[in-house]
């Protein structure tokens, strides 16, 4: 069988992808959610997120002024670095490590934490829920990007609620099936700028994508 196979540079397999991902998407996004969109696609070759992911009015400028301050600021400035949170290492591996060193970030995750997994065990709690508490306890603007746990999610938005904690994104995109709906549709009632995927669909790699998406978009001034 004759296959038309295309022998490129990484960088140009990438570009050309995000040509044809344009070329079908049904819809005209915004242009500040369109870049997002692109990426969550290209890493799930799934066009549903077209229409799935949901933003709240300010998601994407929020956490842009967040990211550029960042840029402008002294790396040793801990108050205006932006501090990414997953709720999974994998989600963390994912994120652009450059992207964040040029934008004076970091992203961390504190699912294996000994300290958290002991408060779990011990209150009969999930370590993602204890996860996002001590987080909220980190000092300067906060990026929360849940891929996997919907437990994170519905703690997350509880400390909000508290006043506890005031990101400057929610990404919400647990995937699976208990719990899952129930916490992005929570999440979505919040007054904090929020992305999120509506439905059982998501994942680490969602989360991931959706972060690099912002960190490239900071560094471009789009």
């Amino acid at each position: 069988m004759d296959m038309d196979i295309e022998y490129s540079r990484p960088a140009d397999i990438e570009k050309r992808s995000m040509e044809l991902i344009s070329r079908e998407m049904k819809t005209v996004p915004p242009k500040y959610h369109a870049p997002v969109i692109r990426r969550v696609i290209h890493t799930t070759a799934d066009f549903e997120y077209e229409q799935t992911l949901v933003f709240s009015g300010n998601a994407v400028t929020s956490a842009l002024t967040a990211l550029r301050a960042a840029r402008s600021s002294a790396e040793s400035d801990i108050l205006s670095s932006v501090t990414i949170v997953t709720d999974t290492n994998m989600a963390l591996s994912g994120i652009n490590k450059g992207a964040l060193s040029r934008l004076n970030c970091r992203a961390v995750c504190y699912m294996a934490d000994p300290a958290v997994a002991e408060d779990a065990e011990r209150r009969g709690v999930t370590r993602a829920a204890v996860s996002m508490e001590k987080a909220a306890e980190l000092k300067g603007p906060l990026i929360f990007a849940i891929g996997n746990a919907p437990t994170a999610l519905l703690r997350l938005k509880e400390l909000i609620d508290a006043d506890a904690v005031r990101p400057e994104l929610v990404v919400g995109v647990p995937v699976g099936f208990v719990n899952v709906v129930e916490s992005k549709e929570l999440i979505m009632e919040s007054d904090v700028p929020y992305i999120v995927a509506r439905g059982r669909k998501g994942g680490s790699t969602v989360a991931a994508a959706i972060c690099n998406a912002l960190l490239y978009m900071a560094e471009e001034d789009m």
